[in-house]
């Protein structure tokens, strides 16, 4: 038992790796952050580009649902090499784009966030279709009689009401998005798996490791309670609903 704590939960190791475990989850936030906002635009304008009505408009459908499909059945770990490797290699495109250093974060991190949106904005897309479709089509019609376009429909009627239909599945959207951070480690970015491993790779102690899931716990775990209370307050409101209809 000592030794298995010493390999694991050793206090004072911790305590003395804790500023490097800190900064390497210090850009975990970061780049959770960015990826975040990036897929939750582009999973927005994937689901309004599947809900574009006409037959002139369904091969852009098409190709939407082509995306979506494709990009969740893909890996991510397998995207992040895709691409980490194969766009340094685009000669034909300016250098700032094949590795970028943009706001001074290194290429693996830019790298990892397009995955990230890539992947994640698919995931968006599917959720944010089911807020989409779970708006009554009542109102979609009343806005349409009442002279709106389309797109001023979708824009001041039917978004509106969509989002505040799935803040708890995007809450698990984000909160998986959090923990795959942790793959962008493969190209070398030094977040908090990268760090941690390295501390451990140099010590044979595990317990950086465990530090590093231990910062992913005091994030996640809130998310994840708050994520549950969304969920009692939907099925309370459908209940009372159901209960209304019948009396």
């Amino acid at each position: 038992m000592q030794v298995f704590l010493h390999q694991f939960f050793d206090v004072g190791f911790m305590v003395e790796h804790f500023d490097e475990v800190l900064e390497g989850f210090w850009l975990t936030i970061q780049i959770w952050i960015v990826g975040a906002v990036l897929a939750l635009a582009w999973g927005l304008i994937l689901a309004l580009l599947r809900q574009l009505p006409g037959k002139g408009v369904l091969p852009v459908r098409f190709v939407t649902i082509a995306y979506i499909d494709v990009f969740r059945a893909i890996p991510l770990l397998l995207l992040i090499v895709l691409i980490a490797t194969g766009i340094p290699s685009l000669t034909f495109l300016p250098k700032a784009i094949r590795i970028p250093e943009w706001l001074g974060k290194p290429d693996p991190f830019w790298y990892g966030t397009l995955a990230l949106t890539i992947t994640y904005g698919a995931y968006m897309a599917e959720v944010y279709r089911a807020g989409i479709e779970a708006v009554p089509r009542g109102q979609i019609e009343a806005a349409r009689s009442l002279g709106m376009s389309h797109r001023q429909t979708m824009r001041h009627v039917v978004v509106p009401q969509a989002v505040t239909k799935i803040p708890a599945p995007m809450l698990n959207e984000l909160i998986s998005l959090m923990k795959d951070t942790t793959l962008v480690s493969v190209v070398a970015l030094n977040e908090t798996l990268q760090v941690a491993s390295d501390i451990q790779s140099h010590s044979y102690n595990s317990s950086a490791l465990t530090l590093g899931a231990l910062m992913f716990l005091i994030v996640i775990l809130p998310m994840a309670r708050l994520t549950d209370k969304l969920i009692a307050r939907n099925q309370q409101k459908i209940t009372r609903g159901a209960h209304i209809e019948v009396a």
